[in-house]
């Protein structure tokens, strides 16, 4: 009885490996199959989850706000921002393939919620990461390096007319 539960137990163990071997693997090669699995999950899975929560303080996400391509409708997604002195940089882990990223670049606007605070933004620019990589906290700059990152989103704030004016 108890060499059957340490088989299954094993047997469970490996297969959790397994998939955390080809996930790591296929996030860094930006494999289509896995990509797109992650990319669904994170959509209709974590997404709604970090959604509750994104932008207000504390939080681990912001929200981006961004207008559809092809429909016109207002979307609102939970990203990993990072503040800078003129803008916001946006680490992405599934490349070019996210919807909100190919809505910003097609637009050059959006609006990101960070603690609590609301932000237009615009001039969205792909840029190498490491040339900002200290930018981001050691957790976020480990995760770049397991999945392979190289390009980040920056973002300019737009200047209100009383910041001009000040």
């Amino acid at each position: 009885m108890f060499g059957l539960i340490l088989g299954i137990a094993a047997a469970l163990i490996l297969t959790v490996a397994a998939i955390g071997v080809v996930f790591v693997l296929g996030m860094r090669a930006k494999s289509p199959l896995v990509l797109g699995a992650v990319i669904w999950v994170a959509k209709h899975v974590f997404n709604r989850i970090d959604q509750r929560t994104a932008g207000q303080p504390g939080a681990s996400a912001a929200r981006i706000i961004h207008r559809g391509r092809t429909s016109g409708r207002l979307y609102e997604t939970p990203v990993g921002a990072v503040a800078t002195a003129d803008g916001f940089l946006i680490s992405l882990p599934y490349g070019l393939k996210s919807n909100w990223l190919r809505n910003v670049l097609a637009s050059g606007s959006a609006t990101i919620v960070l603690e609590g605070h609301t932000y237009q933004v615009d001039q969205p620019e792909m840029i190498p990461l490491r040339s900002v990589e200290k930018a981001f906290g050691s957790g976020d700059q480990r995760m770049h390096r397991i999945f392979g990152l190289t390009e980040v989103l920056r973002l300019r704030r737009v200047e209100a007319v009383w910041e001009l004016a000040a």
